[in-house]
């Protein structure tokens, strides 16, 4: 179809979004359930901390190398499937049969063993999260040019994706029901194989029922091996001409900080709610800490990304951006007053004002970022979906794990600590400090970050016109 500007658009069937949405469901859920996997390692086979953070972070450092070279193959493959499919179906294998593999835990096998078993096969699994998750994100950016379809597609994305973090809580429940499983131990052995099997098939579903072009006649870099490795030298070119680019400069730092800042403090809304409305007894916390996750994730479903995705289409994207955020603000605001000891409901109030944050990051964003691409293909003459989004998640990543160094670092400045049933004085409140202001403290410089983010729909609406009349020019 064409728009005002005479500007060629695509236009997505409702099929294919979905599809693309259904991998997004495998891309969240694994996170999610590893959020909740992972303490078991601690709590049931006895893991000291210093090994959890070795697992936790190592891998992840592992990612963001892979990561970024993943983003040039995918970008420069010459095949008759395209340059996406066929590695996010591979990808979708190996991270769920990996995950399987990585969570047959048994604590007779011995301390030594269970950590070095779990860790060289978290590098698989991390390996095959790469493998898919990049060709599968930058196959989200390509499905369209047109502004406001970039943010339906990523809507719809989200809005599935969500549901891992509506269902993922619940494990919590199910793990320590001895009417259910004997132990957590043998209950992640188990689900696990539910988990990644299931989840592999949803993230199959992009690359089977997602169309593409054969690239076999693209002019692409080749593929050799000594390409490839000499490819790091290209790929560091790629990270210094994207940050060039202020837009998407922006767009990474305002990530980062919203990012990092809401997970370094997401683990304390646990501890609040057992330790400060419930004095530490986590038996009569009962199901609201599940419920705290859950809901927070059906308002980001039903009330957040319909919202923010109308609001992108009145007011543009950046406008959309700063409200939401503004909006979060507020709702971390409601949960410093409303987390009342003996009122433990009264949380639920802030959740869809809360819930604004995160919940509309990613739809925003990655719509944005692929508007960027878009003006990244007019400057330099390369259509590198691959390596901008193996950027923009790298920075993801890295928040995250700098996120679990800073939960620790808090927690120890504040003197919290979760094995003890009574807290020192101070403690607790000294989380609930941290947990209102140091996400609002981000997100106010992240808002300022984005303030003169100029990639409009006008824009980008031009930015689209000459890059179709250069194509036009060269068949």
């Amino acid at each position: 179809m064409k728009n005002a500007n005479m500007v060629t658009t695509t236009k997505v069937p409702m099929g294919q979004k979905i599809a693309f949405g259904i991998g997004m469901f495998a891309n969240q859920m694994f996170p999610a359930i590893l959020g909740i996997f992972m303490v078991v390692l601690v709590q049931d086979l006895g893991f000291p901390g210093w090994m959890w953070g070795v697992l936790f972070f190592l891998p992840r450092i592992f990612d963001c190398f892979t990561d970024p070279v993943m983003g040039f193959i995918s970008d420069n493959t010459k095949s008759k499937w395209g340059r996406r499919r066929q590695y996010v179906f591979i990808g979708a294998l190996l991270m769920g049969i990996s995950f399987v593999i990585m969570w047959q835990l048994y604590r007779e096998n011995g301390l030594d063993y269970n950590f070095t078993y779990f860790l060289l096969w978290s590098f698989v699994f991390y390996l095959g999260i790469t493998i898919f998750g990049v060709p599968y994100v930058a196959m989200g950016y390509e499905m369209s040019n047109d502004f406001h379809e970039r943010t339906d597609i990523m809507a719809i994305a989200q809005w599935i994706g969500q549901w891992a973090w509506v269902i993922a809580p619940w494990f919590w429940v199910i793990m320590y029901d001895n009417g259910w499983f004997e132990s957590a131990e043998v209950a992640t052995r188990e689900l696990s194989i539910w988990v990644g099997l299931g989840c592999m098939l949803f993230a199959m579903v992009p690359a089977i029922f997602i169309k593409s072009k054969s690239t076999v006649n693209a002019d692409y870099s080749p593929l050799t091996m000594k390409n490839i490795g000499g490819s790091l030298k290209e790929i560091g070119q790629g990270f210094k001409e994207a940050f060039r680019s202020k837009p998407f400069r922006q767009l990474c730092i305002a990530t980062f900080l919203i990012y990092n800042t809401f997970y370094t403090i997401a683990s304390f809304s646990f501890f609040i709610v057992v330790y400060y409305l419930f004095g530490g007894d986590a038996g009569a916390a009962g199901l609201w800490p599940t419920l705290f996750g859950s809901v927070g994730a059906l308002a980001t479903t039903f009330i957040v990304i319909p919202i923010i995705t109308g609001m992108s289409k009145r007011m543009g994207k950046k406008k959309a951006f700063i409200i939401s955020q503004a909006i979060s603000i507020v709702g971390y605001i409601m949960l410093w007053f409303l987390f009342i000891p003996g009122k433990p409901y009264m949380f639920l109030f802030a959740l869809p004002f809360f819930s604004f944050g995160i919940g509309s990051l990613f739809t925003l964003m990655m719509s944005m970022t692929a508007d960027v691409i878009d003006l990244d293909e007019l400057n330099t003459g390369q259509r590198r979906e691959g390596v901008f989004g193996a950027i923009y998640w790298w920075m993801v990543k890295f928040g995250f794990a700098i996120a679990g160094g800073l939960t620790g670092v808090i927690m120890s400045i504040v003197g919290f600590n979760p094995d003890l049933a009574t807290q020192p004085e101070g403690a607790v409140l000294g989380l609930r400090v941290f947990y209102s202001g140091f996400p609002i403290i981000g997100t106010l410089i992240a808002i300022y970050v984005m303030r003169n983010y100029d990639v409009t729909e006008e824009k980008a609406n031009e930015v689209s016109m000459e890059l179709e009349k250069r194509k036009l020019a060269n068949s």
